[in-house]
């Protein structure tokens, strides 16, 4: 082994002598792979990082507006690129990035189509199909988590849970949340809380992250096992930009851990208040009724049984009394009625006529109103006011 010394140097330095050698070295290259995590600042700077999809390694690049205005349009993630521009270290961080100059679209990327096919495959089976998603319990007994036991997002959805309803049960089931392996953790990590059977609604997600962080939400086992979860399950993937498949085959999607929290489980005080309300109100709803019954039941006097048949025999009494007045007075008004009908039928009769002198001269049965109807001879009838005769007629005359 040597002896020799090795040189000392201090943060900065080594930084500087590394910078120094890297952007020499790579001060222009062209470098292909796959846009993720692209955020266009206020500026009109862009940042994003450069993914190779074979090996999943990652740089971090950066484009200025002054460059990226040539640009016909932004890229999108998933999108293949082929960038040319210079690797520069940044000291206080001792990291590095490739700073574009020009970039070349090359295409959709294999990863946003491999995305798109998965997407419509599983859309196709009924993954998302909304009529599959179950609602979420008002009052959960129980809450699930599929999540990364040392990350945020626990940490965030505990917070939330003992601000909003202190002591509520909470099962965990590690898993990692990125990276090889993850995605079958997930997968297990739901199918467990659902077989466990004690929680009445899972979170399943991680805090927000680039989109290479968040691709495990996007697997097909982690889709299938939320879609097959028979528990309401909510997805919390904290990207509030794009959406994974994940968040599509959940019964609830949330923007974060914590919005998670919040949707699943209501503030146990602002509940209590309102029980609280309700039960002044029904107390006093209640009062007031009894206080009407006894007002009530002090206007009421209590009676001996036979003083209440007295009383209604008297009253049947004075009934049967007013029905049969009212029986005769109709009887009356109908008799009256009749025999004013028979006076005035009588004062029209003919016969009342006759009994002034007149008679009714009738041929035939017929009633005799034209002397030019009749000639000499002719046999006739006459009917008097008493007693009727037989007439021939000698001879007639139109006059009087």
């Amino acid at each position: 082994m040597s002896s020799a010394t090795p040189p000392k140097y201090r943060v900065s330095q080594l930084v500087g002598a590394i910078g120094a050698l890297i952007t020499g070295q790579f001060d222009d290259v062209w470098v292909e792979g796959e846009v993720t995590g692209f955020k266009p600042a206020a500026r009109g700077h862009w940042y994003f990082s450069l993914r190779d999809p074979e090996s999943d390694a990652v740089i971090a690049c950066a484009m200025f507006a002054r460059e990226n205005a040539a640009v016909r349009k932004p890229p999108r993630d998933g999108e293949k690129v082929l960038l040319r521009g210079g690797v520069d270290v940044y000291a206080p961080r001792g990291s590095f990035s490739l700073i574009v100059r020009r970039m070349e679209l090359t295409g959709a990327g294999e990863l946003a189509r491999r995305l798109e096919e998965l997407k419509q495959k599983l859309a196709a089976e009924g993954c998302f199909d909304p009529r599959n998603k179950v609602p979420l319990p008002a009052y959960p007994r129980a809450i699930g988590v599929a999540t990364s036991p040392t990350g945020a997002a626990l940490q965030d959805i505990r917070r939330v849970l003992g601000q909003r309803w202190p002591g509520l049960p909470l099962y965990v089931a590690p898993c990692r949340v990125q990276g090889d392996g993850a995605a079958e953790e997930i997968a297990a990590a739901v199918t467990l809380l659902d077989d466990h059977g004690k929680s009445d609604v899972i979170l399943v997600g991680r805090g927000g992250g680039s989109a290479e962080d968040l691709f495990c939400f996007n697997e097909e086992v982690v889709v299938r096992a939320v879609a097959r979860c028979r528990t309401p399950i909510v997805s919390c993937v904290g990207h509030e930009i794009d959406t994974t498949l994940c968040d599509h085959a959940a019964d609830l999607r949330a923007a974060t851990p914590s919005h998670a929290a919040e949707k699943v489980v209501p503030v146990r005080a602002e509940l209590s208040q309102w029980v609280q309300d309700r039960r002044l109100r029904l107390g006093r709803a209640m009062q007031r009724r009894v206080t009407v019954l006894r007002d009530r039941l002090k206007r009421v006097r209590l009676q001996h049984p036979k003083q209440r048949i007295d009383r209604a025999r008297t009253r049947a009494d004075e009934l049967d009394d007013r029905l049969r007045k009212a029986m005769a007075r109709v009887a009356k008004r109908k008799r009256d009625r009749a025999e004013a009908a028979a006076r005035h039928l009588d004062a029209l009769s003919p016969l009342r006529v006759l009994d002034r002198g007149y008679a009714l001269v009738q041929r035939d049965g017929l009633a005799v109103t034209d002397a030019a109807t009749l000639k000499a001879g002719d046999t006739v009838e006459a009917r008097f006011a008493k007693g009727r005769a037989t007439l021939q007629v000698k001879r007639t005359s139109g006059m009087f």
